[in-house]
């Protein structure tokens, strides 16, 4: 392997920010026993600060191991486009409207379920939020149905007591869904989206290769985690007086979803479409809640800091991946992506030349297996996880209880796409 010393300082840096992510439930502890420094443990004990802290440590190094000129010229070359896209479809997923319209059409869903099986209401929109949302994902894109997800699930179960296996197997389960269920297309799973061009992959060649797969394993997953904690789920309490919102605005806001979606590729336009949308809200506050800016705002900066982080590991990514069969790729990649994004280890293989058409799938499948493992497996997981973080213990997720919990589930991903 061959690297400069400002790769190698970059990787260790990286090194310590992975182990930082494993680490903020400790600095949470900190901030209680030690109040005169409270703020900085918190700052610290935020998941989603973390690759932009470190990123920021990054730049430092690279200004003082080489100059400035050259740390600014490899800041302003990274391609923030993913993290922007992801900011704006939280925010505008988000709200009040969409969430509303998402949470009638399962209810309608659930409601049929139940006639035919005869089943509660909870158990029913458990199943139907851990299985046909991330399938929803493939085409609203994967960042737009985790942050659906989560705000039903917010709503269905964190809300209430929840029992420790519940908190972590509903969110294992959840973000392996989600990284799986992207796959039916070719734009809306980030791993995918990296190689889909170079490739020559379309959406009736995902869908071929990966729907039937992918679907199978999010129903089973779906399936085996209802039958697990539906003594646990409490029924929704009804809401006889709720205020019903105006189709019009339902459309508008899906109009602007659309938009976004449409144009994910293009950060002017889908900013601007954004910036309009927040003006719009402001114009009509009356079937609105307040957007989740901040929320959004800490994902983009998690995934920014992992733009620039991830730049520099190619100098021992590629190289492990070029020596690699089919079937050690996929078992490759799957472990590798708990540690750097999966969007980037997918984007590194596809540098590799002469690869085999088994070689490619045996890539993704295996980075979009393990999309659940860690927070940072997957660009999505950072939004599911603002979303739901404050109803954890200490208002912090346990990277151990996380890996732990999305285990059973990527095991089933894995059967599925290697045996099916």
């Amino acid at each position: 392997m061959n690297f400069t010393p400002t790769e190698l300082g970059a990787s260790i840096i990286f090194a310590i920010a992975v182990l930082h992510t494993f680490c903020t439930a400790y600095f949470e502890t900190l901030a209680k026993k030690s109040p005169r420094h409270a703020g900085l443990w918190h700052l610290l004990g935020e998941v989603e600060i973390v690759f932009g802290f470190w990123a920021a440590i990054l730049i430092i190094f690279m200004w003082l191991a080489n100059d400035l000129a050259t740390a600014k010229e490899y800041a302003n070359k990274r391609n923030f486009t993913e993290p922007l896209f992801v900011f704006a479809i939280m925010v505008v997923a988000g709200s009040k409207p969409i969430l509303h319209f998402a949470t009638q059409i399962l209810h309608k869903l659930g409601q049929a379920l139940q006639l035919v099986l005869r089943t509660k209401q909870a158990p029913t929109l458990y199943f139907l939020t851990l299985s046909i949302t991330p399938l929803l994902g493939s085409l609203i894109t994967e960042p737009a149905a985790m942050t659906l997800a989560a705000f039903l699930l917010r709503d269905l179960v964190y809300r209430h007591k929840c029992s420790t296996p519940l908190l972590f197997g509903t969110l294992g389960v959840l973000f392996v869904n989600i990284s799986i269920g992207g796959t039916l297309t070719n734009f809306a799973a980030p791993p995918v989206l990296m190689v889909a061009s170079t490739w020559g992959w379309d959406s009736a060649f995902m869908f071929a290769n990966f729907g039937h797969e992918a679907t199978i394993a999010i129903f089973v997953n779906a399936t085996i985690a209802t039958l697990l904690f539906h003594k646990q789920l409490i029924e929704p309490t009804s809401k006889s007086d709720q205020v019903r919102i105006p189709l019009t605005i339902t459309a508008i806001h899906l109009l602007f979803l659309l938009g976004i979606v449409a144009f994910a590729h293009d950060p002017v336009i889908f900013m601007w479409l954004l910036l309009f949308f927040i003006g719009y809200t402001t114009a009509y506050p009356k079937h609105q809640s307040p957007l989740i800016l901040r929320e959004a705002l800490l994902v983009g900066f998690f995934l920014g800091g992992l733009v620039v982080l991830g730049a520099l590991q190619g100098w021992w990514l590629q190289p492990i991946l070029e020596t690699m069969s089919p079937t050690a790729v996929f078992y490759g990649s799957l472990a590798l992506t708990a540690i750097t994004d999966n969007a980037a280890l997918t984007y590194l293989g596809s540098l590799v030349q002469g690869t085999s058409p088994e070689f490619k799938l045996a890539l993704v499948g295996g980075a979009v297996a393990g999309g659940g493992l860690t927070v940072i497996a997957n660009a999505p997981n950072p939004a599911g996880l603002a979303i739901l973080r404050s109803y954890f213990p200490n208002a912090a997720v346990s990277a151990g209880l996380l890996f732990v919990a999305a285990i059973p589930p990527t095991i089933v991903a894995i059967l599925a796409l290697r045996l099916l």
